[in-house]
């Protein structure tokens, strides 16, 4: 399950910068609008020290981490929605990925051109989020004329839905994004549905300037309006200076650690941007340690075991038997899997088995 993120934002506020910075992709970062035509992408290993550590007990010829993939999408501009900038294009990218990242700028530097002069971190968010919205509105008139439609049948199914899509487009109205909406379980999945802009989850990206690094929100006035923002919507926010960042992958392993310790930097943000990302929809991570290799795979909170099973193979989930597994910390522990097996710590589990996060695992199925 490979996880696509999507870097948004007005133009010329750090994203390019930030996706070089997480990525090491090298994309172009330039100081004019509309630098990133056609969206980067790079495909990013997840870093996970448990694999390192399974992997001395195993000895695999290979380690395989769990993959994000992120994509630099060209900067909003107000109108968007009706085909300003590079309008549609930019909104059809963000359509395509599971939750938007969406950076803001919190720095002050003269030699860039920004599409405001002064620093007001809401009212940008504010300019991209009504464009998103203003793109659902024009995606639902059409589903609500269907629904309309339908409905002059009397069946009840679609009496509701279009009661229901009514309603969201209300909401939509007096400029509140889908994702902040109320829904029962139902509702939620007729929503989930129409695949619209506003209802993907965010995280909000602060960028600072490097000498803003280490300050306390409070001496931060940008930041501490972006954070009572994402507070309201109870969206996730990172404060993160993206050209620091962007140094810090260029280092060597070594050279990094002290650099960051230098400055204050006890994760770095492509660490806190996947955790940030990991939480706000909701994934974890199962381990396997079958020769020949150690791997990690993504699955979401709350996946029964054969639907884990069927994240390696479809004939994992079809032939489901059961699942041996014990946790990471306790096989570590121990330091061998035939041990941990010899003292009855690895336990068979059933189709009803909820997967948890640093489970090992070993899915036994019939062909």
């Amino acid at each position: 399950m490979t996880i696509k993120l999507g870097i948004i934002g007005l133009p010329n506020v750090g994203k390019s910068t930030l996706f070089n910075a997480i990525t090491a992709a090298g994309a172009e970062a330039s100081n004019y609008p509309f630098c990133t035509v056609e969206p980067n992408i790079a495909v990013v290993p997840i870093p996970d020290r448990r694999l390192e550590e399974l992997a001395r007990i195993v000895s695999p010829e290979k380690i395989i981490p769990t993959t994000i993939e992120f994509v630099d999408i060209a900067g909003l501009v107000k109108g968007a929605s009706k085909g300003e900038g590079l309008g549609n294009r930019f909104l059809s990218h963000i359509r395509e990925v599971e939750a938007i990242v969406h950076v803001v700028r919190c720095f002050k530097d003269e030699n860039v051109s920004h599409t405001y002069p002064d620093i007001e971190p809401v009212r940008d968010v504010e300019v991209v989020n009504l464009e998103l919205i203003l793109a659902d509105l024009e995606s639902l008139e059409k589903r609500i004329d269907k629904a309309h439609r339908m409905a002059k049948s009397g069946e009840k199914k679609y009496i509701t839905e279009y009661e229901l899509l009514g309603r969201v487009k209300e909401e939509l109205v007096e400029g509140i994004p889908i994702r902040n909406m109320e829904f029962n379980d139902e509702e939620r999945m007729v929503v989930n549905q129409l695949f619209l802009l506003s209802a993907k989850p965010v995280i909000y990206a602060a960028n600072i300037d490097e000498t803003d690094l280490g300050k306390d929100m409070e001496d931060l006035t940008a930041v501490k309006k972006l954070w009572q923002y994402a507070s309201k919507e109870k969206s996730e926010l990172m404060v993160v200076s993206a050209k620091i960042e962007e140094e810090i992958i260029k280092l060597d392993p070594g050279e990094r650690e002290i650099f960051m310790k230098e400055l204050g930097i006890p994760i770095s943000g492509m660490d806190r941007l996947l955790k940030a990302c990991y939480k706000l929809l909701g994934l974890i991570s199962f381990l396997t340690i079958k020769p020949p290799e150690v791997r990690a795979w993504t699955i979401k909170e709350g996946t029964r075991a054969p639907e884990a099973a069927g994240k390696i193979h479809t004939d994992f989930q079809k032939g489901f038997i059961c699942v041996e597994v014990i946790d990471y910390n306790t096989l570590v522990n121990i330091g061998s899997y035939v041990a941990a097996k010899e003292k009855g710590l690895v336990r068979r589990e059933g189709k009803d088995y909820i997967m948890k996060d640093g489970d090992v695992a070993l899915f036994k199925f019939s062909v």
